[in-house]
C-alpha cells in the first residue's frame, strides 16, 4: 500500500477532482421548466381576466352599435347584485344539496372501492369514471329521459304514493339537485379513493381490539386519513356545481335558473357585457370567500 500510495501522476502533480458544474445553470433550471406554463396561464387566464375585469367596468348605457367605453363604473357591481341576487342564494342553495348528498352516497362508495372490493377494485372505478367519457351534455338530456312525466321513476314513485297523480320531479328543484349531484360526483370519489386506499386496515382492527365502538373508529381513525382526499373532493365538486348551468337550463325553469344561466344570458342573449362581466367577479369573489373560509376552518395542510 506504501508503493502504491508514491506512484507519481503522469503530469508530476496531484490529480484534482472533476470541475464543478456552473451554479448559476441549476438555479435557472426550475424557472425555465415553470417558463411554458406560466406563459400559457399568462396568455389564457391572466390576459382573458383582465379583459373581463375590464368589461365589468364599462358604461352600463353603452351597446353593440354605439360602442362600449371604460368608464370604471363601479356600480355595475351593486346593480347586478341587488338585480340577481336570488340567482347567487339559489346557486349556492343547491351546490351545498348536492354536496350533501353526493357525501352521503360518494364516501361509502369510496371507501367500499378502496378497502372492500379486492379484485373488482378496477371494474369498479372505471364504472365511476365511465360516465365522464360521455358528453356532460348527453349525460344531462339521459337525466331528462329519466325523470321526465312519463317515464318509470316518477311511474314508481306514483304508485308507491310518495308523488301525487299530477306530481312531477323534471322542471322542479329536485331534478336541478339530482342532476348536479350525478354530473359531479366522480369529481368527489376519486380523490376519497385516493386517500382511503391509503388506510391500513390493521388501524381498524386496532381499534376494534380497543374495544371502540364503529362510530368512533370511524371519528378517530378513518375520517383523519380521509381528510386531504374529503376537502379536495369537496371543493373540486361545489365550485363547478356553484357555477354550472346546464343543469337548471334542461332539467329545470326559470324559476329555478342558477347565477350560471343569469350569466350565459347576459352575455350570449342580452348582449349586456358590463352586467355579465360584473356577475362572474362576484361569483368568483364569492366562491374564493367560501373556499377561503372552508380551507382556514379545514386546514390547509390537510390537502397537502
Amino acid at each position: 500500500m506504501s508503493a502504491l500510495a508514491h506512484v507519481p501522476t503522469g503530469s508530476g502533480q496531484s490529480a484534482s477532482p472533476p470541475p464543478a458544474a456552473r451554479p448559476g445553470r441549476h438555479r435557472l433550471l426550475p424557472y425555465l421548466l415553470l417558463l411554458p406554463g406560466a406563459a400559457w396561464l399568462f396568455l389564457f387566464f391572466a390576459v382573458p381576466l383582465l379583459q373581463l375585469a375590464a368589461a365589468s367596468l364599462y358604461d352600463p348605457d353603452g351597446s353593440l352599435s354605439t360602442g362600449y367605453a371604460l368608464t370604471w363604473a363601479f356600480g355595475n357591481y351593486p346593480t347586478a347584485l341587488q338585480a340577481y341576487w336570488p340567482q347567487f342564494g339559489r346557486s349556492f342553495l343547491y351546490a351545498g344539496i348536492a354536496l350533501v348528498l353526493a357525501l352521503l352516497m360518494g364516501y361509502p362508495l369510496a371507501y367500499a372501492i378502496a378497502q372492500k372490493a379486492g379484485r373488482w377494485k378496477n371494474l369498479l372505478l372505471v364504472c365511476v369514471i365511465a360516465p365522464m367519457f360521455t358528453s356532460f351534455l348527453v349525460r344531462t338530456l339521459a337525466w331528462k329521459t329519466i325523470l321526465s312525466d312519463n317515464g318509470w321513476l316518477v311511474g314508481l314513485l306514483r304508485d308507491v304514493h310518495l308523488l301525487g297523480p299530477d306530481g312531477r320531479l323534471l322542471a322542479t328543484p329536485v331534478a336541478v339537485v339530482l342532476g348536479l349531484t350525478y354530473n359531479f360526483l366522480p369529481f368527489l370519489v376519486l380523490p376519497l379513493y385516493a386517500s382511503l386506499e391509503r388506510l391500513d386496515y390493521r388501524l381498524l382492527e386496532a381499534s376494534s381490539d380497543l374495544y371502540a365502538s364503529p362510530l368512533k373508529t370511524f371519528r378517530r381513525v378513518t375520517l383523519p386519513v380521509s381528510m386531504p382526499g374529503l376537502i379536495a373532493g369537496t371543493l373540486l365538486f361545489f365550485i363547478p356545481a356553484t357555477g354550472d348551468y346546464i343543469n337548471a337550463e334542461l332539467l329545470g325553469t326559470p324559476n329555478q335558473y342558477m347565477i350560471g344561466n343569469v350569466i350565459d344570458s347576459a352575455f350570449l342573449v342580452r348582449l349586456d357585457y358590463p352586467q355579465g362581466a360584473a356577475l362572474s367577479f362576484l361569483l368568483m369573489s364569492a366562491i374564493l370567500a367560501v373556499v377561503f373560509v372552508y380551507l382556514r376552518r379545514a386546514g390547509t395542510e390537510e390537502v397537502l
